[in-house]
C-alpha cells in the first residue's frame, strides 16, 4: 500500500467502525449524544479535579493516577455495553423503553458526577439541576421512558 494511502484507509475503517457502534448502540439520537457528552465532560472534569485542583477522592493524594483514570474509562465502556444490551432487549416483543430507560439513568449520574466535581473545583451551580437529575436517576430506575424528541421541522 502507498504511504499517501494510509491516511485515507484509517479514516475510512474509523467512519465504518464508529457507523457500527451507533448502529449497535441503537442510533445516534438525542438520548445517546447526551449520554456520550455527559461521559466526556465527567472524564474531563474528573482529571481537572485530580490534575489541577488535586482534590479526587479516588487516590490517596488527590491528585492524577493513570490506573484510576484506565478505570473510569473502563466504566464508561461498560455503561455503553449495558445500553448495548438495552438496544437488544428493545428489539424483543413489548421492549422499546429499555435503552431509554437506560440512557436517562447513565445521564443523570454522569450528570450528577459532573456537579461533584464542579463543587469540588468550587464552582458553584443551582440546585435545581441537582433535583432534576436526581428526579431523572428515579425515573431511569424505575424504567420510564423519557419523553420523546421533539420533530425537527
Amino acid at each position: 500500500m502507498k504511504t499517501e494511502l494510509l491516511p485515507k484507509t484509517v479514516l475510512a475503517f474509523t467512519c465504518t467502525a464508529g457507523g457500527i457502534l451507533i448502529k449497535a448502540l441503537g442510533g445516534w439520537d438525542g438520548a445517546l449524544q447526551l449520554l456520550v457528552a455527559c461521559m466526556a465532560v465527567d472524564y474531563v472534569t474528573g482529571l481537572m479535579v485530580a490534575g489541577v485542583f488535586k482534590r479526587s477522592s479516588k487516590t490517596e493524594g488527590g491528585g492524577l493516577e493513570s490506573r484510576v483514570g484506565f478505570r473510569g474509562l473502563l466504566r464508561k465502556g461498560a455503561i455503553l455495553l449495558l445500553v448495548f444490551l438495552g438496544t437488544l432487549l428493545d428489539g424483543l416483543p413489548g421492549g422499546g423503553f429499555v435503552r431509554p430507560a437506560m440512557c436517562c439513568f447513565f445521564v443523570a449520574n454522569e450528570g450528577l458526577s459532573v456537579l461533584e466535581n464542579l463543587g469540588l473545583m468550587g464552582v458553584p451551580y443551582p440546585a435545581f439541576l441537582r433535583d432534576m437529575l436526581e428526579t431523572l436517576r428515579k425515573k431511569g430506575e424505575e424504567g420510564q421512558n423519557i419523553p420523546a424528541e421533539k420533530e425537527e421541522r
